[in-house]
């Protein structure tokens, strides 16, 4: 996606952005949108949106000397609390799920293997995957489940009955994130259990519709996909008109995520995600952007660093330049 989302942010927005005042971010913002949205300010305009939006609210920090998420309006919480999704399946869940405890999250998430082609088998093994994973952690780690876009109503709802006695705290991502019909059929049909989605939905549009229509409890953008901080701001606010809550999508790996959720009253956790690390490995040798605060025993604190205290060097940027 590198290349794609480069042309539009090279090709498109610089022509209309250089020169611009760069604390301007609400206005910087909505000229991205409204001048995507000819072809479509979701998908990889979205990712475009998104780069140049963080980057911004980066220079903002920089030229106050703050860090970002005192712009957003300042620390609600001491610490991030964060749980750990299981994205590497090369290892065994119940490795994973060891290492994660040993990490000190007190939160995990598994990822449903079967879908509606494999009927009544697949729906058991499912069951027993998130059996073993809620015997395994105990009853006091919080355990969601995420199927990753790949049931459909009528499997979606038949897991929700399958899982009731393992007490997941949510599931995610079961349907495509376009089918908006089809998550209200969901929230009629499962009315108990909490659910969550939205990685794959871009700008504010979606998040408004799902909350105002009641078809999800947790709403999930990424904020490196979603239109970047100044979009995550206002979902956020969705959120919290609606009663919601908002737990973005790998929210924790970035500081972007971090400085967001360690600002906003409706985020209450984040996700450690890209496979947290593999069982062994220290979180320290996972950071990808210098300057990460890593999770100790499961909570990260933002840096206080201006911007987003990202640490690169020009020797850095070289090594990793396009």
């Amino acid at each position: 996606m590198a290349g794609p989302v480069c042309s539009i942010i090279n090709d498109h927005f610089a022509e209309i952005l250089v020169g611009q005042d760069p604390m301007a971010t609400e206005k910087l913002w909505d000229i991205m949108r409204r001048s995507s949205a000819a072809y479509g300010s979701g998908g990889l305009a979205s990712y475009a949106i998104s780069a140049v939006d963080n980057a911004m609210w980066d220079l903002k920090g920089k030229l106050l000397g703050r860090p970002v998420y005192e712009l957003l309006g300042g620390p609600v919480k001491e610490s991030i609390p964060c749980y750990a999704s299981n994205t590497l399946l090369k290892y065994s869940t119940k490795d994973n799920m060891d290492w994660f405890l040993e990490l000190g999250f007190k939160a995990v998430k598994v990822f449903l293997r079967h879908g509606p082609e494999d009927g009544i088998a697949g729906l058991r093994k499912n069951e027993e995957l998130v059996a073993r994973t809620r015997e395994q952690i105990g009853p006091d780690i919080e355990l969601a489940v995420d199927s990753w876009m790949s049931l459909n109503v009528e499997y979606a709802v038949r897991v929700v009955d399958a899982l009731k006695p393992y007490r997941i705290k949510w599931l995610e991502d079961y349907l495509l994130p376009e089918d908006m019909d089809s998550y209200a059929k969901v929230r009629e049909r499962a009315p108990g259990q909490t659910l969550a989605t939205g990685e794959h939905w871009y700008t504010i549009h979606p998040f408004a519709v799902a909350a105002g229509q009641g078809l999800v409890d947790i709403l999930q953008p990424d904020v490196q996909w979603v239109g970047g901080i100044s979009a995550s701001v206002r979902i956020c606010h969705i959120a919290e008109a609606h009663g919601l809550t908002v737990i973005g999508h790998a929210g924790m790996n970035y500081p972007y995520g971090q400085h967001l959720a360690y600002a906003m009253p409706v985020i209450p956790w984040g996700e450690r995600s890209e496979g947290v690390s593999p069982p062994g490995v220290p979180l320290k040798e996972m950071v990808v952007l210098p300057g990460t605060p890593i999770i100790e025993n499961g909570r990260v604190t933002p840096s206080d660093a201006p911007g987003f205290g990202i640490e690169a060097t020009l020797d850095w940027l070289e090594e990793r330049a396009v």
